[in-house]
Order: C-alpha cells, then structure tokens, then sequence
C-alpha cells in the first residue's frame, strides 16, 4: 500500500473513506469506556501487545522475548492471537494453536510463537472466550500476553504496549487512506511505546538480532550468515515490512535478490520457483508455511528481539 506513506492523489481520493472509518473507530472506543459495549477481564493479569497501523511492526519476537522474560522470573505466561489467516483464528471456537497445526487453520504466528515461547498459545477471534478455555485447560497459567490485541477492547488489560517501526505512522491518515488503525494520539494513552529499529525520547528502544540460519530440511544444520557471502541469494519475505528483512541481510554483508510479499501471503512451493541449486532465505514466519515443502536449498533467519534492559523492569513494576 504505497499510498499509506505519502499524501499523494489516492490518498486524498479516499480520504473521506478514512473519516468514516474513525468515527466508527472511536465510537467504538467510547462505548466500551462508557460500558454500553461489555468488557470483561479473565482474572489474571493481561499484557496487550500491539500497534496501531496495519501490517507487522516488530510485535511477534517482542512477545516471545516477554513470554520468555516473564518464565525467567517465575511467571508462568500463556499468549492468545486471534490467529489472523487461519480458519480457526478466524471463526472457529478457541483452540490450541501447537507444531503440529498448519497455518492455513491457525495463522502462521501462532505456530511460531508456539514453537519459540514454550508456552501455551490458544487463537481465536473472541479473545474473551479464547481466555477463558485456555485458563480451564491451564490452571497454571498467571499472566496473559495479547498478540496485537490494542484494539480488541472486549477484553480488559493491565499493561498497553504500542511497537512502532521506522515507519511511524505512514501519511497520518487513518484505514484506508492511511496505514492508521486509530488515530496518532492513541499512542499517548498506552503504557508504554516499543520503537523498533531506532531510539526515540520517553519511549524504549528495540532491536532484532539473528545472524545464524539453519537448513530448512534440516534445523540442526545452522550457518553463519558470513557463509553465503558471494553466493547468489534470494531473499524472500512475507511480512508486515519486508524490506526490513532484506536490510537486516545486507547489515550481515550479504547481497540478497528481494522478493516481497504481502504480509501473511499463503505461500505455495511456486512462489519460490527459482533455479533449483539457487540459495533461498525466507523469515522464521514464512517458513511456517512451507514446511511441507522444505527444499534442502531453502534457509531461514530466526530473529530475536532485544528490548532495552529497563523495559524487563518497569514491565515486572508493572505487574506488581
């Protein structure tokens, strides 16, 4: 969507579009804070993860690093998604989104926060009653963690956390004018703000590492990125910001061939159709959905997000 990022013709032309879908957006927001529209709170503390533009901002290895962080200091957490692409996620009853699953029933995210976090991941639209099976399925479970729940205020929250990119907040405008889900304001309301990629006064500042990939057919084969310098290298990536991903492999000295793709694109063998020996790179989320057709040229770059050390804190003075 390149006009999200500038106030050119297209932009302006649905502009009016933008206006109604505010109006809608904070009436919405009004109504829950008035109480006509019911919320409820699961009992246990609930920690929102989310931004307020379309498309990924850096919020999966952000959760993953809380979930983890959190196990490390005696929480026992749990994350629901709505599981955004997956049949499941979208309309069907609450359910655990595990290894096993695909990502056409459960969304491509759940299964990779599954498989990084080490604790339960439940998705499904109704985030309320996704809470409430998960916590009669875990009783152990005392801290949840909302995947991009910002603006699904039918569940109560405890913390708001906001991840922004270098984005920002594209032209200003709202859906579908814009790449804004609320209105820029809404970021001064949440408890805190996540920049993603670079620093920013009153906010915490994040980074993704990862510089080791692993043969898609065979995780346990793991190279450093140093090892495909030279080589002709497609570089393939499905995600909310995917020149993100090309940059990350030029940081490590690579020269990738990029091939964007929508973010969540239910990826097929032949999206990747290049020459059979050419060396492919893809994101940890994008292989979720190829691995039924894992070729032994096919690599993945896991990424680890590396928040401030404050933030561990104040989310810990948080909960307390």
């Amino acid at each position: 969507m390149k006009h999200w990022y500038r106030r050119g013709a297209v932009a302006w032309l649905l502009w009016p579009a933008s206006l109604v879908f505010g109006f809608v957006a904070l009436l919405r927001r009004l109504l829950f804070s008035l109480g006509i529209l019911k919320s409820r709170h699961p009992g246990i503390p609930v920690i929102v993860i989310g931004n307020i533009v379309a498309g990924g901002s850096g919020k999966t290895p952000l959760v993953i690093w809380i979930a983890e962080f959190l196990r490390s200091r005696g929480w026992r957490p749990a994350i629901i998604s709505r599981g955004y692409g997956g049949r499941g996620g979208n309309a069907g009853a609450p359910r655990a989104a595990t290894l096993a699953d695909q990502a056409s029933d459960v969304g491509d995210e759940p299964i990779l926060l599954s498989r990084r976090s080490g604790c339960p991941v439940w998705v499904g639209a109704d985030r309320v009653a996704v809470a409430a099976a998960l916590r009669s399925a875990h009783e152990e479970v005392n801290v949840l963690v909302l995947d991009d729940g910002l603006q699904h205020y039918r569940m109560r929250r405890d913390v708001e956390v906001a991840v922004v990119d270098s984005r920002g907040t594209g032209n200003g405008f709202l859906l579908p004018a814009g790449p804004l889900r609320e209105p820029a304001w809404r970021l001064r309301t949440v408890d805190a703000v996540v920049c993603n990629g670079f620093a920013k006064e009153g906010a915490f500042a994040m980074r993704l590492e990862g510089e080791v990939l692993h043969r898609m057919t065979d995780a346990a084969d793991r190279r450093p990125a140093s090892a495909f310098a030279g080589q002709k290298l497609h570089a393939v990536a499905g995600i909310g910001d995917p020149d993100r991903f090309f940059l990350h492999l030029v940081r490590l000295g690579l020269k990738p061939l990029p091939h964007p793709f929508p973010d969540h694109h239910p990826f097929k063998p032949e999206d990747l159709a290049f020459a059979a020996d050419d060396v492919v790179v893809m994101t940890e989320k994008d292989a979720v959905k190829l691995r039924h057709a894992a070729r032994p040229n096919w690599w993945v770059l896991p990424v680890t997000a590396r928040p401030d050390a404050a933030f561990g804190e104040w989310l810990l003075g948080r909960l307390k």
